[in-house]
């Protein structure tokens, strides 16, 4: 599966602050596809399967537990966002009102802490495919996460942690760089913001959960849209732009969103952005 030009013509109210039903909506039709090449080049290294007992960690609209689903894998998914967390239940339960609790087997999803199905086995398999490397404290939020997820595991089990590659080489970070302007306009200088990739996130993320590195690996996730319109909507989806639409409002973002993302513009109208996105293999 790659990344596919996509055209959606609901459109939202620019004067809102931030939609949070509406930007699910487009993180889902629009957005979550861009990681599938990462999602797909960690299930073949990782050969999971029917035997494989997976717990996502922010699931989102549930596309990389549909994935793993589909190879046969034991799936469980985790978001704090309800509007992601419903979409995910429409797509992944045939029955979403009545998955109170864990099934004896299939999807089950988690609003916010997470749990092992009683009488089943551990996880063997932990995902965190929030990329970390935009701001000062994801970092910080995916060690919480996984403080509360590793016990959940088995000794020897598989975490992946996953992070944005080199600036350099990830062209959406010249857009993302708008969002962290815009919100230090409103916070004294220096106060957060984009930070860019560094080498060792991922290292350091894993000595301070107590995993141990066993190897990494590195996906290309390139970013196409059907048009600018639908460049801006998916951007802004992935909730990385919240705080500059805080400080100033969602039309002054998306205009400047639209004016960064211009080098990009192709000749028939499609946004296209090459990025790299690393990721972490790790056991408990």
């Amino acid at each position: 599966m790659t990344p596919t030009l996509v055209r959606h013509h609901t459109h939202t109210d620019s004067s809102a602050s931030v939609d949070t039903g509406s930007r699910a909506r487009d993180w889902a039709e629009i957005q979550e596809r861009m990681l599938a090449p990462l999602y797909e080049a960690v299930y073949r290294r990782l050969e999971v399967g029917a035997a494989t007992r997976m717990l996502s960690l922010g699931c989102g609209s549930g596309l990389a537990l549909l994935i793993a689903a589909g190879r046969g894998a034991c799936v469980t998914g985790i978001d704090a966002d309800a509007e992601r967390l419903a979409l995910a239940r429409v797509r992944l339960l045939p029955d979403p009102e009545g998955a109170a609790g864990p099934p004896a087997a299939g999807p089950w999803l988690l609003d916010g802490v997470p749990a092992a199905p009683t009488g089943h086995e551990p996880y063997d398999l932990i995902t965190a495919f929030t990329p970390i490397g935009c701001s000062a404290d994801d970092a910080e939020e995916l060690v919480g996460a996984l403080g509360s997820a590793v016990p959940l595991a088995g000794r020897g089990s598989t975490v992946v942690l996953t992070g944005w590659g080199p600036p350099e080489r990830c062209a959406t970070a010249a857009v993302l760089r708008v969002a962290a302007r815009l919100a230090e306009d409103a916070r004294s200088p220096g106060a957060g913001g984009w930070l860019g990739a560094q080498r060792d996130d991922l290292e350091d993320v894993a000595f301070r959960t107590g995993l141990k590195p066993d190897g990494s690996g590195r996906v290309a996730c390139p970013f196409g849209y059907a048009d600018m319109d639908s460049a801006v909507r998916g951007l802004l989806s992935t909730r990385l732009f919240d705080a500059a639409i805080r400080a100033t409002d969602r039309s002054q973002v998306e205009k400047e969103v639209a004016e960064a993302l211009r080098p990009h513009r192709r000749r028939d109208g499609t946004v296209w952005m090459p990025n790299v996105f690393r990721y972490l293999v790790c056991t408990t």
